[in-house]
């Protein structure tokens, strides 16, 4: 018997019970779909957090000093200031796109006929660049600005909002910080919203931090930023960027520096171990389904025992027999198979259209669910298909 037979043959038997038959590869359209599915759910999901984890940025270091039992007089010469800012400038160059820090404190403002409190930051042109910042009206501080202690202030969204109605029409428009008029030069938010966690709350102003300094007793920037170039020169600058300020400052004075290559690291390999359950998950579904070709694959040798007994008793041998049921089982399997990688596949792809979201479809999936689906049928059809070859033609002849 030819393969191409015995392909023949199976398609003819499973035709014999179509509903059976359709309940069998079921089974396997649904594992093998939740197979590409869970992987594409876990590499969306992954794709996602890692995102929003470099949209703050996965570069960045912040520097902050850490207060000790030092006297009043001691800390305030232990703050981070724009000097160490400048020093790191100079020391690191290519190696950081951008380095800046803030200070910050609070005002009262009318919003909506009533006195609220806003946060008043100051900072310069290069806090645009480390806090990925997008400026949504307007243009952004620039080193004039800075240089020259302009009165200009930058709003965030919700705050250009609430004031003016819109962020466009808040452009030009002039407010009062601490009891100083500043022009709105435009507006910005976050590329990654941190929902307050940050320096920067929903009612914010951002003005020059020469200018703020008129309004702080001591210079303490808290934190400084600083944006590295490469992703695998991090680690290095952190400690060059703590080596820096603890050697412009006095001997005994801590600062914290920082960086989010630890909650990426955290994220992906939380990620992984994820992806890795959810498929172990989803790849006992395709063994329940194997085991389901199995059963059915059983009944069906018990089913056919006369024509088995009949076809070995005209010349067929067991390995013909074995090679019949075992097409049968990988023919289910495969079919199963083939039907759930195109509903794996096209379920994201449709989703595409609803949502604005990029879903990576995994060719590994692809492979892994075909090659699974394959090996069930084989697996779990050699059994029922050995059982087959084994019986004796006479009682096969003699079953009822």
């Amino acid at each position: 018997m030819f393969l191409g037979e015995a392909l023949d043959f199976s398609i003819k038997a499973l035709k014999a019970n179509p509903i059976r038959s359709f309940l069998t590869v079921l089974g396997m359209v649904i594992g093998t779909a939740s197979v590409i599915l869970v992987v594409t759910i876990s590499l969306t999901s992954r794709d996602y957090i890692l995102e929003q984890i470099e949209g703050v940025g996965s570069n960045m270091i912040f520097a902050y000093y850490r207060v000790g039992t030092q006297s009043q007089s001691q800390a305030d010469a232990d703050f981070i200031k724009m000097a160490d800012v400048m020093a790191v400038r100079e020391r690191l160059g290519s190696r950081i796109i951008a380095a800046t820090g803030i200070t910050q404190n609070n005002d009262r403002m009318l919003i909506g006929g009533k006195q609220e409190d806003v946060v008043v930051i100051g900072s310069d042109q290069e806090y645009k660049t480390v806090r990925n910042l997008i400026v949504t009206s307007g243009r952004f501080l620039d080193a004039g600005d800075v240089a020259l202690r302009q009165k200009v202030a930058m709003l965030t969204d919700k705050l250009a909002e609430r004031l003016f109605g819109t962020r466009r029409g808040s452009v030009g428009q002039i407010i009062k910080v601490h009891g100083l008029q500043f022009t709105v030069i435009g507006t910005f938010k976050e590329r990654v919203e941190s929902f307050g966690q940050s320096e920067l709350a929903r009612e914010t102003v951002l003005i020059p931090m020469t200018v703020l300094r008129y309004f702080t007793e001591v210079e303490d920037l808290d934190p400084m930023y600083v944006q590295v170039a490469s992703p695998q020169d991090v680690e290095a600058v952190t400690g060059v960027v703590r080596q820096i300020l603890e050697s412009r400052h006095r001997p005994g004075a801590a600062y914290r520096v920082e960086n989010l290559t630890a909650i990426l690291d955290a994220a992906k390999s939380i990620a992984l171990i994820l992806s890795l359950v959810l498929v172990l998950v989803s790849t006992i579904a395709l063994v329940i389904s194997g085991i389901g070709i199995m059963n059915i694959m059983l009944v069906t040798v018990t089913e056919r025992t006369r024509e088995i007994g009949l076809r070995m008793a005209v010349g067929a041998s067991r390995q013909e027999i074995l090679l019949q049921f075992l097409t049968e089982a990988v023919l289910v399997s495969l079919t199963g198979g083939l039907i759930g990688i195109a509903v794996g596949v096209s379920i994201p792809l449709s989703v595409q259209f609803f949502v604005a979201v990029q879903i990576p479809i995994s060719t590994w999936a692809i492979a892994i669910a075909f090659g699974v689906s394959m090996l069930v049928g084989l697996i779990f059809g050699i059994l029922p298909a050995n059982r087959a070859a084994k019986l004796n033609p006479t009682e096969a002849l003699r079953w009822e």
